[in-house]
């Protein structure tokens, strides 16, 4: 049965969204903002060049120079974990070396796309990885955008293979195979909630914490919701957990990063653009985006 603490990467881990300026390439101006203002409103680690940061547009020079970024203006008030993840294994082990190499602290290792490799498939590309660094790695299972689910079997036979795999995001809206896991996977291991309208759900069946993406704008609610769980509060850890969910669902309306990209732009810290294939909010979109962030600055939510 696996542990609950997250001594490690914390609680919150924010799936930080890209900056593009209005030429499309990376806004390194708004990726200091960003930087500031996550450290500053709860989160703990850093994702970086995850599904939020648009990996599947950046250049492999692109996501070098944004992790250098990152790591230069967290100065170390966050931990900082490179994505790292490609359908191809022996591209995903350069790309893992490589970020070692530029100082990151950890790596996360989406589930091959496209392919659909069997679980035998998945346990050799993970312990291929896993052996070619000696940082943590944290598994990624999203099996709605890569096409295959990684079985808790396969997750749990990983788990007490490779001993700097660090813990899942599991973004499979399966709780019952995330308790699965956490009740059979090495004391070790941890899970995270890959989504956020499902991480107090989690957390009753053994996650230590969340891989967000509402905590670019609610990171201390986020935080507060967890501690109230973990300090025997459920009550009012559900109370949280309502007032945020139309948030929660209201973020994943258009394809992600699409609506936090909108909802930051309105504070400020980075603007809305996204690169093609992923388009800005129609206008319908966009007033019932609008209509969630009023409601939440009215209770003086917004971080």
């Amino acid at each position: 049965m696996i542990k609950t603490e997250a001594p490690l990467f914390g609680r919150i881990m924010t799936a930080m969204v890209t900056p593009f300026d209005d030429e499309l390439k990376i806004d390194f101006k708004a990726v200091d903002r960003l930087v500031d203002h996550l450290t500053g409103t709860g989160t703990d680690t850093l994702v970086v060049a995850g599904t939020t940061g648009e990996s599947p547009t950046l250049e492999d020079s692109e996501k070098k120079d944004l992790l250098k970024a990152v790591l230069k203006a967290v100065r170390g008030r966050a931990k900082v974990i490179m994505g790292t993840g490609y359908n191809d294994t022996a591209k995903s082990v350069r790309a893992s070396r490589e970020a070692e190499a530029l100082g990151a602290d950890g790596l996360l290792v989406v589930a091959p796309y496209y392919n659909k490799p069997s679980q035998d498939g998945l346990l050799a590309h993970f312990q291929a990885v896993c052996q070619s660094t000696s940082l943590p790695v944290i598994l990624y299972n999203i099996p709605g955008r890569t096409g295959i689910n990684v079985l808790p079997e396969t997750t749990v036979a990983l788990s007490k293979r490779c001993p700097n795999l660090h813990a899942l995001k599991d973004s499979t809206g399966n709780v019952e195979q995330a308790a699965d896991i956490a009740a059979r996977a090495c004391c070790d291991f941890r899970i995270y909630s890959g989504d956020d309208n499902l991480t107090l759900p989690f957390l009753s069946v053994g996650a230590c914490g969340v891989i967000s993406v509402a905590s670019h704008l609610v990171g201390n609610a986020i935080r507060e919701m967890i501690e109230a769980f973990f300090m025997g509060h459920p009550e009012e850890a559900r109370k949280l957990h309502y007032q945020y969910l139309p948030l929660f669902k209201g973020l994943f309306s258009a394809p992600n990063p699409t609506c936090v990209k909108f909802a930051l732009s309105a504070s400020g810290i980075c603007k809305p653009h996204l690169r093609l294939p992923l388009v800005p909010l129609a206008g319908q979109q966009k007033d019932a985006l609008e209509t969630i962030l009023k409601e939440l600055k009215t209770r003086a939510a917004i971080a």
